[in-house]
């Protein structure tokens, strides 16, 4: 049965090339690459004409929250995507999310109702009425691999290559986008119910990987307002202070 409701604390990683093979050897023995392998991923960002959930993100509130569509490889008519509510209070991340297609995402955000019933669709239908209208705003895409602790609760992610773009806002056209981060570095994403365990924390303390601050759509927002006209170049990446 697919998850559609996920409660966790995320922890974020900037790493770069040697950090990152050095992560992922300490990793064998302790956690597994899940049966996806590499996975390419995209995620289309709504948000307000005057960017309201993006720039209260960046204000690092107490609370924040975020509707996208997100896939699984590029998308096609009538496959599914998964529409997403994510929400951060106290440090805890909810997020909610629905199966459906690109077509229903289209007519839910024109103000229709997507199939069905239940508590999350109402979620979703409420988020929307309230910031309406919502329009797409940016693509965020990566390349990600996931590892699960058999046994037990523990996930985590490594990004590779990840970009955005600003323009052709749907997951139907191609995988293609901006560079977020120089070549080799990757984002680590730690995923747990309660406390991280100790070995995890020696693997990190032996790498020299510090907790960091980022989004990557908070990334690409704050690009677009202090770069709009450089868009063709390969940028460094930002470390932005209490993004999520």
């Amino acid at each position: 049965m697919a998850v559609t409701v996920m409660q966790r604390y995320e922890m974020k990683y900037l790493l770069n090339a040697e950090q990152t093979e050095y992560f992922r050897r300490q990793l064998e023995g302790h956690m597994r690459i899940d049966g996806y392998g590499l996975t390419e991923i995209a995620s289309l960002y709504y948000d307000t004409a005057d960017a309201r959930l993006i720039r209260k993100s960046l204000e690092k509130p107490e609370f924040k929250e975020k509707i996208r569509l997100r896939s699984y490889g590029l998308a096609k008519e009538g496959s599914p995507v998964y529409l997403e509510l994510k929400r951060k209070c106290d440090g805890i991340v909810y997020k909610r999310r629905v199966e459906t297609t690109t077509e229903e995402a289209d007519r839910f955000f024109a103000g229709f109702d997507l199939p069905g019933g239940g508590q999350i669709r109402a979620e979703l239908k409420y988020f929307r009425d309230f910031y309406r209208p919502l329009v797409p705003a940016c693509l965020i895409i990566y390349d990600r691999t996931a590892y699960f602790e058999p046994g037990g609760d523990l996930r985590l992610t490594i990004d590779f290559n990840p970009r955005y773009r600003t323009e052709d806002l749907t997951l139907t056209r191609s995988m293609d986008g901006i560079p977020l981060l120089d070549a080799g570095w990757t984002i680590l994403e730690i995923k747990v119910q309660d406390a991280m365990p100790l070995w995890l924390s020696r693997i990190l303390s032996g790498g020299g990987i510090f907790k960091s601050s980022f989004s990557k759509y908070g990334e690409a927002y704050l690009r677009e307002q202090l770069c709009p006209k450089e868009k063709n170049i390969e940028y460094a990446g930002l470390i932005l202070p209490g993004a999520a």
